[in-house]
């Protein structure tokens, strides 16, 4: 397993972390010897990070950890996640404190090495979306996110870059925060590069750039797209978190898109994981699993090392006609 070093940190962390979100749900809705397996394999693999949140599962994620991780006796590194209630501001660092201690209570642990903010981020409150002032301003996130760092309670404070782009951006180059969840994939690379005028899709522009000058570490999440690029069959735990597309269209993109490069570059899951891994600013790429054999299957895509450099150029013809839209 290759490591890369995870922004200003200095940390060395796999090239690929284990996610034990809800889409792949393996440590969620698997019975106990699967979840044991899923975890026994992963750190055999030399992946030493896993990520987590409260919301996945409503905390059966964080409870699973919980155990496997004790039981098992491994010590990977560690990352969770905290919503705030958009409803419910007048202590922002008090809240977070709370929602940091009944995860660490579910985790069986004393600290995290990195807590990340799970709202979304834009210019108007709503929703789950957090204004710039609810997260750098006074008794904002970040003040409480370093009040808990002085504690002791967390190493590493990080976003997640979903949103309003001018927006992320503008947080990222507070400097303020460690590492950044970046939606980055083969269907919407916007974040990591500019796009042509023909290509549709949420516009991340810049917010891998904005990482990188400041030293903050990318982390690549939704890489199979809910699992639509990786796959054809469904679970029924799909979702879309990005303006102008839809499920529907990723699938049709995702068939466009292995239409033209083939079958000879691995799986459609290790193709999409080969893609993440060719950017040199993505410092690891999160993989969730739904099967035992979707981690031996991104163990070996890691090892196949980035897309040769035909394919990421047959790529980039299919962003300037959207994929045969035009």
């Amino acid at each position: 397993m290759k490591q890369r070093t995870f922004g200003r940190s200095g940390l060395a962390v796999s090239e690929i972390i284990f996610g034990a979100g809800a889409v792949g749900g393996i440590v969620i809705y698997k019975d106990d010897a699967t979840k044991r397996e899923a975890i026994r394999r992963a750190m055999a693999g030399g992946i030493n990070w896993v990520d987590t949140a409260a919301q996945y599962g409503d905390g059966k994620s964080e409870q699973a950890l919980g155990w496997l991780l004790a039981e098992a006796g491994y010590t990977p590194f560690l990352s969770t996640k905290f919503g705030l209630d958009v409803n419910n501001l007048t202590d922002i660092p008090a809240q977070i404190e709370a929602r940091l201690m009944a995860s660490l209570a579910r985790l069986k642990r004393k600290s995290v090495d990195l807590l990340q903010l799970h709202n979304r981020i834009g210019t108007t409150a709503g929703g789950r979306v957090l204004t710039l002032d609810h997260i750098l301003g006074k008794n904002g996130v970040a003040e409480g996110l370093e009040r808990l760092r002085e504690k002791g309670l967390i190493r590493h404070m990080g976003i997640t870059a979903i949103g309003e782009a001018p927006a992320v951006r503008e947080v990222i180059n507070s400097g303020r925060f460690d590492s950044a969840q970046v939606y980055y994939n083969l269907l919407n690379p916007s974040a990591g590069q500019a796009m042509p005028a023909a290509w549709r899709g949420h516009h991340f522009d810049g917010v891998i750039a904005a990482c990188r000058a400041n030293g903050v570490a990318v982390m690549a999440i939704r890489i199979f797209a809910s699992g639509i690029i990786a796959s054809e069959a469904r679970t029924g735990r799909e979702s879309v978190l990005t303006a102008d597309t839809s499920l529907e269209e990723d699938a049709r993109k995702s068939k466009v898109l292995f239409d033209a490069i083939g079958d000879g570059h691995g799986t459609r899951g290790q193709v999409a994981l080969r893609f993440v891994l060719s950017n040199p600013d993505v410092s690891c790429a999160i993989i969730g699993s739904s099967e035992l054999r979707h981690i031996d299957e991104a163990l070996q895509a890691q090892a196949m090392g980035p897309l040769p450099a035909d394919v990421l150029a047959r790529l980039q013809r299919l962003y300037e006609s959207d994929f045969g839209r035009v």
